[in-house]
């Protein structure tokens, strides 16, 4: 097979693998789950705050004195518990799930290869990984519109930017989210190649994502703490500083390159060698 054959196939299998997740009710369900974070909490703090809400603790004040402020109170709410675990069900889910559907014997009867099809895998849960805080973002922005007056940003530093500085900043905070969860995917991906039970892959990533969060939260262990898969997911907030810290963003990002070229490499070595076809 010549080498524009095999790019026009991988890109195939990428525009199925992505077409066949979002077309899965359980994936629309997460994002609605997720979607439903933001909005709970604009409801709660509206209700908490009332017509007064100036009285109120200043983290509260500060959401219902500017609607935009739901979507980053809910995206460091969603970072410790609700991304990872729908992270880890989609990551858990690429290999053992069609191994456990019987149908990981037929992807590979396909001309595209071992490797090729473990990349697509990756690919497609890579898109959710910045689906799913994209739908906390947007959820909370339309919360926020919708139950709280929207103004100049006021940053962390004091200073202030206009409303669509504001919005760009949140954008960037979802990706950020999105870089953070590239490590976990290639955790959970290797998972998925040793096991033919989804839902156990599923577990596994989870809790290898909150055990990793518990350790980070040791003072014994802050010597460890730089290499945790953890370790830089709330610092999105260094966004939201004037100038943004594009330095925390370039930190995250190779923290979770080097979980993608070390969880990638097990995967690949279980993937390429493993009996699928027995």
């Amino acid at each position: 097979m010549s080498s524009p054959d095999r790019r026009r196939l991988g890109l195939s299998l990428l525009a199925s693998e992505i077409t066949v997740l979002f077309r899965r009710k359980r994936t629309w369900a997460m994002l609605i789950a997720l979607a439903a974070v933001p909005v709970l909490v604009g409801v709660a703090i509206r209700i908490a705050s009332g017509p007064d809400s100036g009285r109120g603790p200043s983290f509260l004040s500060q959401i219902a004195g500017n609607g935009l402020f739901v979507g980053v109170a809910s995206l460091v709410l969603a970072i410790p518990l609700f991304l990872p675990l729908t992270i880890g069900v989609v990551a858990g889910d690429t290999i053992a799930g069609e191994a456990s559907q019987g149908t990981l014997r037929y992807l590979l009867v396909a001309p595209a290869g071992r490797p090729r099809l473990l990349v697509v895998k990756f690919l497609g849960a890579a898109v959710f990984c910045f689906a799913a805080p994209l739908a906390v973002v947007v959820a909370g922005t339309l919360t926020g519109l919708a139950l709280f007056p929207v103004g100049p940003v006021t940053l962390l530093s004091g200073d202030q930017v206009p409303v669509g500085e504001g919005l760009l900043r949140l954008l960037a905070m979802a990706a950020y989210v999105g870089v953070a969860m590239l490590g976990l995917t290639a955790v959970g991906l290797f998972v998925s190649t040793l096991t033919d039970v989804p839902v156990g892959a599923m577990a596994a990533t989870v809790v290898l994502a909150v055990t990793s969060q518990v350790l980070d939260q040791l003072p014994q262990l802050e010597a460890l703490h730089p290499f945790l898969l953890s370790d830089s997911w709330l610092g999105l907030v260094d966004l939201l500083r004037d100038p943004p810290l594009w330095s925390t963003f370039g930190t995250n990002a190779l923290l979770q390159l080097g979980y993608v070229v070390v969880f990638g490499a097990l995967a690949y070595g279980r993937f390429t060698t493993r009996d699928v076809l027995a």
